[in-house]
This record gives C-alpha cells, sequence and structure tokens, in this order.
C-alpha cells in the first residue's frame, strides 16, 4: 500500500460547484495548476495537476451526477482500512453519516459530518 493510501492518512483533496469550469480556471491562474479532463458522460470534471510534472493534486468537481449531495467545499478524503466500522465510530462519536456508500468494501467511499459540522469523506481503498 502506498503511503499515501495508508490509513490516516489524506488519500486526496477535490473541490465540488456548481460551475467546475470558472473553479478550474481561476485555480489555474491562481496555483499554476494545469487542468486535465475526467469525462464524467456528459460533462468533464478536471483533475488540476503540476505543470512541470503532471502529478495531479486536487480535483475540481461539478455539483452532478455522484456530487450532487457533495456540499460546495474544499473536500478531503480520509484513508481507513474499514469503512463500515468508521462509519459506525462516526456515529458512536457524535457526527453524522451524511450518504454511505452504494455498496460498502474496497473502493468505496462516504460522506460523513463531524460534530462541529465540518464535511469530509472517509474511504477505503480497494
Amino acid at each position: 500500500m502506498s503511503e499515501q493510501m495508508k490509513p490516516g492518512t489524506i488519500g486526496w483533496v477535490d473541490l465540488t460547484v456548481d460551475d467546475a469550469p470558472v473553479l478550474r480556471d481561476f485555480y489555474a491562474r491562481v496555483a499554476g495548476w494545469n487542468p486535465q479532463p475526467v469525462p464524467m458522460g456528459e460533462y468533464d470534471d478536471f483533475n488540476m495537476t503540476l505543470p512541470e510534472t503532471g502529478t495531479p493534486v486536487a480535483g475540481i468537481c461539478h455539483r452532478r451526477g455522484p456530487n450532487q449531495d457533495v456540499p460546495p467545499v474544499w473536500m478531503i478524503y480520509i484513508i481507513v482500512a474499514d469503512l463500515e466500522a468508521a462509519l459506525n465510530e462516526v456515529e458512536a462519536a457524535g457526527g453524522k453519516v451524511v450518504k454511505r456508500p452504494a455498496a460498502p468494501g474496497p473502493g468505496s467511499m462516504a460522506l460523513i459530518q463531524d460534530p462541529s459540522g465540518v464535511f469530509s469523506m472517509l474511504y477505503q481503498p480497494s
């Protein structure tokens, strides 16, 4: 398992908004990132990459399709070893499971809200 996908680490960050191209262009100018389209069927989301290496550093996504229930925030994806166990802990610790995965298991994620109201994703890698 890569260090990036080790449980307890931040595996990814993305921004989900109503008008992804506007924010794609904004962060391309401000941060110097290069956008790479990620086909989503009828539209593209974007991986934002470092110009020197092409390494993806963040995503900018439309609030539709699989992201329609995601609030417009920079969302971190926290890696967990067992998503179902982590979701049980979210609720036991006073948090809220906002959106459960369609089929929990490897390669799935869930949207949670901590007791202070902050959103994040929990992700169990394949």
